[in-house]
């Protein structure tokens, strides 16, 4: 789960929420999921000491789908009356992408426990408990790396990079998890990791929203 890329669209529309650098999280996405593409394996490949396949221009294609289309569409309301719909109208935008967002995690949670884990009680248990441990240790140390001087982010910088690289993607970790391990009878088992690190990473994003945006506001009242 370490090789694996950021997340698609969560990252991004977490670091919106935050009130972070949209393009800073934007560019993180597609770079690292185009990277992911080839690093993923080649990670595997060092570890593991497994050749994997993957079918590049599927993954290209379901990228520029989740991704760069919306963003093209995005950028071409710009130059249209929405606009300003948007303009006179943005709280209750916001508030439609804050339902949204809930839409996500609620579909998240119910896909992840519908399809089951492949797991007994115990050991679903005990993932439950390590999965927001281990998310809410990463993004601990990482909001202390992207804050530092030496690295000299600014507020939303820090807050969309950090949610950029605490997050995982299921959309690209489940396929490449089937791929290694076709046939194997404990696949279930090894997709149980990702599957309830997915909905965990929603859940624990959308409650840091609110204090990642009042830690970028601060900022911008000091500067006023």
């Amino acid at each position: 789960m370490a090789c694996l890329p950021t997340t698609v669209n969560m990252c991004v529309i977490l670091a919106s929420a935050a009130g972070g650098n949209v393009a800073t999280a934007l560019v993180n996405a597609v770079i690292g999921n185009i990277a992911g593409i080839f690093v993923t394996p080649a990670l595997l490949l060092r570890f593991l000491g497994t050749s994997i396949d993957l079918p590049f221009l599927q993954m290209i294609v379901k990228l520029c789908n989740k991704v760069l289309v919306p963003v093209a569409i995005g950028q071409g309301l710009r130059a249209t009356p929405m606009k300003k719909v948007y303009s006179n109208n943005s709280k209750k935008f916001k508030r439609l992408q804050e339902y949204i967002l809930l839409g996500i995690v609620w579909n998240a949670f119910c896909n992840a426990f519908t399809k089951g884990m492949g797991l007994g009680l115990k050991q679903s248990a005990a993932l439950l408990v390590l999965m927001p441990i281990l998310h809410l240790t990463s993004i601990a140390g990482l909001f202390s790396l992207f804050t530092s001087k030496p690295l000299g982010c600014t507020r939303d910088e820090a807050v969309a990079a950090t949610l950029c690289a605490s997050h995982k993607t299921l959309a690209f970790g489940l396929p490449l998890i089937s791929t290694i391990f076709q046939g194997n009878e404990n696949l279930a088992a090894y997709s149980a990791p990702i599957m309830i690190m997915h909905p965990t990473q929603l859940v624990l994003g959308s409650i840091l929203v609110s204090k990642f945006k009042r830690y970028i506001e601060s900022s911008d009242n000091k500067e006023e």
